[in-house]
């Protein structure tokens, strides 16, 4: 579904997942890290967050917290993450739960905001590709109304060559630009040959590229704030400037 929320065109990327808890928030971070350390000011936006904390500002998400960390951003959080949701459940039943609608404009004034003042956006979504917003639009929808292109973050493990190909199919499906794939959270002390074959298999079939293949690191949480060295060391081998586009 079109929402016409007439966005400001950006360089930058969407990022979504396979699923939920497959490390988008850390790919996230660790590629606006690396933007930074090149030199741009970046704009890191979650325009949707549910699970969030109450405090004395409002509803707070790990993620915006993290994202906005990693980022180095003065941006306040509300900027970063316009729409919060305390139910941690998917926006559909945050929505239904809480007796709230999705405020779309709220989203479109605080990205053009972002956009004004940074050099390049990092967008992530929430859940995985196909998680619905309302009853009529799910996280494509809102991802198609950015004009990124789309980079889906995996899990390594048995089942990931079926979940990354929908997904793929999901955003190409919906008409967005596929920038690549990350299969995070890899662990070579016990993978077996479903897991040293499923990115080969990933890239093969469903014709793109895996950008980076991160390794487990115990050092990294979102929730305590750590991005953890392993993403950033992956991740350094693309130059992130050119995967991102006007």
């Amino acid at each position: 579904m079109t929402l016409n929320l007439h966005l400001p065109k950006a360089k930058g990327l969407f990022i979504t997942g396979t699923d939920t808890g497959v490390g988008k928030t850390l790919i996230a971070g660790a590629i606006a890290h690396l933007l930074v350390r090149q030199g741009l000011k970046v704009g890191v936006f979650k325009p949707v967050a549910s699970g969030c904390r109450s405090e004395r500002e409002g509803l707070v998400s790990d993620d915006t917290e993290f994202l906005s960390l990693c980022a180095e951003s003065e941006m306040p959080l509300t900027v970063i993450n316009p729409v919060t949701f305390q139910t941690p459940a998917a926006p559909i039943t945050c929505i239904e739960h809480e007796h709230r609608p999705m405020d779309y404009e709220q989203i479109a004034t605080a990205y053009t905001y972002l956009c004004e003042h940074s050099d390049a956006v990092i967008v992530e979504g929430i859940g995985g590709a196909l998680v619905p917003l309302t009853k009529t639009e799910t996280i494509l929808d809102l991802a198609a109304e950015f004009d990124l292109p789309t980079l889906i973050v995996a899990r390594p493990d048995l089942g990931t060559i079926n979940h990354s190909l929908l997904t793929i199919k999901a955003v190409r499906d919906a008409g967005l630009p596929l920038a690549g794939m990350v299969i995070n959270g890899y662990d070579a002390m016990n993978a077996g040959l479903a897991e040293e074959t499923a990115p080969e298999v990933i890239a093969s079939v469903g014709r793109t590229t895996i950008l980076a293949i991160v390794p487990y690191d115990e050092q990294a949480s979102v929730e305590a704030g750590r991005l953890g060295p392993a993403a950033p060391e992956a991740l350094r081998i693309w130059d992130w400037k050119s995967l991102i586009r006007c």
